[in-house]
């Protein structure tokens, strides 16, 4: 049972797209996109999800709100009444229900736009489909919202090439909030934007969820947009959670050597400082044929013969904090403020 103080409890959430070859398409292997994670969010809080690409972020965050299957797992959710359901066994018709709850904000404003529908219909196509407005009621809902984002209500018989990418973004974000969610997955929401629009939308987010209590995942590869907006932060490393801890924390102490390499190649506004740049040998690991023991071990310059052998458990090495190496708390590791 999910604990009190949680809005969304993940547990072992495995996530398996076969491999199939021949005529007769036999399933020869597995490509392990996200294998056996856990993750937990509060009320009103944003946690950060950062790794390279092709870690399986943007996977966890679909398998959460079960956008795609999962092969296994719990997602053990806090609706609006207050009552706690297990996504991963609703019906279609429950399902739908929940998702009022639980909304996703895309990377790419330009494509997850359609271009066809006017500004109105994009934002109140949520409302229709759950049946929540109609008629003059719907409207002066789709306009509450575009102000609520920063967008101008006039506009809303607009087609979404007459906005900005920033201002997309903001009809997208308008969207997700129209069924009054509680818990939003913000997939790269700021990737595709230039820098100064993306400290724009992130101000924005963080107003909406001080405002409306919302909690987040925020998914990104971006060191300084995660350090800005998250309280806790979450580090993926192919398909695996390799650490965890509240945001301040992971970015002064790490406690996994891909952490430390992550914080390590984090840009620094004073181009005059030099930087430790650690560079790591080799490829990022084949979910598909994964190397034995710890995952990270082929590229790890800390590497004993026991992570070749023996995948590590999680281990506690603070308040919240939590490592999977088998020698968390005993590297002297180097954190952004030092690197």
């Amino acid at each position: 049972m999910i604990q009190e103080e949680f809005v969304l409890d993940v547990h072992a959430m495995k996530k398996y797209f076969p491999i199939k070859q021949g005529f007769l398409k036999k399933t020869v292997g597995f490509v392990k996109a996200v294998d056996d994670v856990h993750i937990q969010i509060r009320p009103g809080e944003t946690l950060g999800l950062v790794g390279e690409s092709g870690c399986g972020k943007t996977t966890l965050g679909r398998c959460v709100l079960r956008a795609i299957e999962p092969t296994s797992g719990s997602v053990m959710f806090r609706d609006r009444q207050g009552q706690t359901k297990d996504v991963m066994k609703l019906n279609n018709q429950d399902l739908r229900s929940i998702r009022r709850d639980m909304q996703l904000i895309f990377q790419d404003p330009y494509s997850s736009l359609n271009p066809r529908m006017t500004v109105l219909n994009i934002i109140a196509e949520p409302l229709i489909c759950n049946g929540m407005a109609r008629g003059d009621e719907l409207k002066d809902r789709v306009k509450q919202l575009m102000e609520m984002v920063g967008l101008n209500s006039r506009h809303l018989e607009r087609y979404p090439h007459a906005f900005s990418g920033g201002q997309r973004q903001r009809i997208g974000i308008a969207r997700a909030l129209a069924t009054n969610p509680k818990f939003i997955v913000c997939d790269e929401a700021v990737s595709a934007l230039d820098v100064s629009v993306q400290a724009q939308i992130i101000n924005l987010l963080q107003d909406l969820q001080e405002r409306l209590n919302l909690s987040y995942l925020f998914i990104s590869h971006d060191l300084g947009v995660i350090q800005h907006i998250s309280n806790r932060v979450g580090v993926m490393y192919v398909g695996k959670m390799v650490e965890t801890a509240a945001t301040k924390t992971l970015f002064r102490n790490p406690q996994h050597p891909y952490t430390e390499a992550l914080l390590s190649a984090k840009p620094l506004p004073d181009p005059r400082k030099k930087t430790n740049r650690i560079i790591l040998a080799g490829e990022v690991a084949n979910p598909a044929n994964p190397p034995s023991g710890c995952y990270f071990h082929p590229r790890c310059p800390y590497a004993q013969d026991v992570c070749k052998s023996t995948a590590p458990e999680w281990k506690q090495v603070g308040e919240g904090h939590y490592s999977a190496c088998h020698f968390a708390g005993e590297l002297q590791l180097q954190g952004a403020s030092s690197i």
